[in-house]
Parts: C-alpha cells; sequence; structure tokens
C-alpha cells in the first residue's frame, strides 16, 4: 500500500538525519585511526583548544609535542593526558617551552622540536593574542608584540620545520587564524592586522609547497567562547539596529571542544580553507569582496551610534 503524499516528507527528513548522524560516527571513529603514530606540534597546548586538540589527538595516538609559554601548565597538560591513558594504545607527550614573543629563541626551538621524532607530520598554529582597544590608543610597542606572536612567530618556525616536510614531501600545516583575518570591524585594528598578515603568509604558502605533497589548512573562526560566561560589553543601546546585530554576530564565539573537533576534521580531511562562523558573518564576508561600502557604512554607523551613547551609561 502506497504511503501517503503527507508522510513522505517527514520520512524523507528522518532518513537524511539517520544518513548524516551514521557519516559523522563512521568520520569520529576513523579520525583516530588516521592521526595514529603521527607527530603532532601545537604551538599553544596549555589554551583552552590547544588543551580540547591534545586530548583528541592523543586519543587518536599521536605522537603530540606539547608548546606553551609555561612549564608548569604543560607539565599539568602532560599528567592529565596520562594519568588515565592506555599506554598501550597512545604515546606519552613531548614538551617543549615556546613563547612567539622571543622570536631570539626561535631557532633553538625549531631544533628542541625537530629532535623529539627526527620529523612533524602535522603543525597546529593555534598561538594568538588578542586585543580591543581604539587605533589611537595602541602603542607601537603592543602592536609589534601582537605582530610577533599573531604573525612573525608562526611564520618563522613553519619557516624552520618545512624543510623537514619538504624532505620528506608530506607534512600538514594547519593555521588556527580568525574570520578578521579576512573581515576587520572597529576597535580591532592590531589583531586584525596581524590575522590579514597570517593569512596572506599562509595563503602564499600553500601554493608554494603544493609540488611537495605538503597540505596547509587555514581555519576562520569567530571569537573563541570558554566555558565561562563571556563578559558582556558596550552594554549602551545602539540606534543603529543592523550595525549592532552584525556586530554581535560577529563577535559570537564558538567552544573550544567545537574548534578543536574541526581542527582534526581538517587534518583528516585534508582540508585548505575551513570559514567556521554563523551565517551574518559569511555574508558579511560576501559584503566585504561585493558591496563594500554598503559594509564600511553600516560598520561606521555602529562606531558612531556607540560613541554617541556612552554619555547615556
Amino acid at each position: 500500500m502506497a504511503l501517503p503524499s503527507v508522510m513522505v516528507l517527514p520520512l524523507l527528513i528522518i532518513v537524511a538525519a539517520g544518513v548524516y548522524y551514521i557519516y559523522n560516527e563512521v568520520m569520529q571513529f576513523m579520525s583516530k585511526s588516521l592521526v595514529r603514530n603521527k607527530v603532532v606540534v601545537i604551538t599553544d597546548a596549555v589554551s583552552g583548544v590547544g588543551t580540547e586538540c591534545a586530548n583528541l589527538f592523543h586519543k587518536g595516538g599521536a605522537r603530540l609535542i606539547l608548546c606553551g609559554t609555561s612549564w608548569d601548565k604543560l607539565e599539568s597538560l602532560y599528567d592529565s593526558l596520562t594519568n588515565d591513558a592506555d599506554h598501550r594504545e597512545t604515546f606519552a607527550p613531548k614538551l617543549v617551552i615556546l613563547d612567539f614573543s622571543d622570536l631570539d629563541s626561535m631557532e633553538d626551538v625549531v631544533a628542541e622540536v625537530v629532535e623529539c621524532y627526527r620529523c612533524v607530520d602535522v603543525l597546529i598554529c593555534n598561538s594568538s593574542m588578542k586585543l580591543k582597544a581604539p587605533v589611537q590608543s595602541v602603542s607601537l610597542e603592543l602592536d609589534r608584540n601582537i605582530m610577533d606572536i599573531n604573525y612573525f612567530g608562526p611564520s618563522t618556525l613553519v619557516k624552520g620545520i618545512l624543510p623537514t616536510m619538504m624532505s620528506r614531501r608530506s607534512g600538514h600545516i594547519v593555521l588556527v587564524n580568525s574570520i578578521q583575518g579576512r573581515l576587520a570591524i572597529p576597535f580591532r585594528s592590531s589583531y586584525a592586522a596581524s590575522k590579514h598578515a597570517a593569512q596572506a603568509f599562509f595563503d602564499c604558502l600553500r601554493t608554494e609547497v603544493e609540488e611537495y605533497g605538503i597540505i596547509i589548512s587555514t581555519i576562520s573562526h569567530t571569537f573563541i567562547n570558554t566555558s565561562e560566561e563571556p563578559p558582556v560589553e558596550e552594554q549602551a543601546p545602539e540606534p543603529n539596529a543592523l550595525a549592532a546585530f552584525i556586530s554581535s554576530q560577529l563577535t559570537h564565539g564558538v567552544h573550544p571542544s567545537v574548534l578543536a573537533n574541526e581542527i582534526i576534521q581538517t587534518v583528516n580531511r585534508r582540508r585548505r580553507e575551513v570559514v567556521l562562523a554563523h551565517p551574518i558573518p559569511r555574508v558579511a564576508l560576501y559584503l566585504r569582496s561585493l558591496f563594500p561600502s554598503f559594509l564600511f557604512a553600516v560598520l561606521a554607523a555602529g562606531v558612531k551610534d556607540s560613541v554617541l551613547a556612552e554619555p547615556m551609561q
């Protein structure tokens, strides 16, 4: 007996949801096997995203090299990974002190990283320094510090690791960047500039090393939300509702666990570019390319409205 036409659509939705669920489960299972025995370097392993990545890759059997600026935090992460781990299925991580604000130390850091396993299969550059302030209030020293941590540090590390990948004709470098590497919003000039620079560097690198079988991936995400409640900013009413809505969407973050899962999926599926954002930031990216004057006018109106609203606070 034929099904009533009214039942067809719900059944199709249920079947599609089931297929999608099975697909995700299979990919989750494969993600563990695909990273097994791979040498994976995480530049800021003690951050929220870095810790989540360390857990995922460690459970998948990767040989981790965990980097960070604090030895105590690295040791704490090491203990949390190894205490309850199955030592027959996992490798004890290696720990390396890495401070991108100290570029003079990068040569020694590169040597120490390569010395761990004599090679690097996956390099995850997830270090970042954020700043929100008007342009005129940011000192040149702070500008340089942000550029060191967000651009010069990662690019210097990549240049040091790259020869080992080129000689083996394999490797994967992942830049965990920001959507502000593609789209700048007010009061984040230094941060956006450093992210634009990093995006351009990795875009150039992608084409230059393709012949060596090296994959370059960039993940452009919105701001990262930790498990704690995000600070409430700009409580004053904004007359320009459109500007307020776009600004709130551009700063709407992703949870570290979601971003970490996207990173391991990017490595497994060898994706080149990933945008991890809600629809409004995605639309804003298109507006930036197709109708820049409109986008600039909306953002500028939002800045003007917030400035006018300051005395009301």
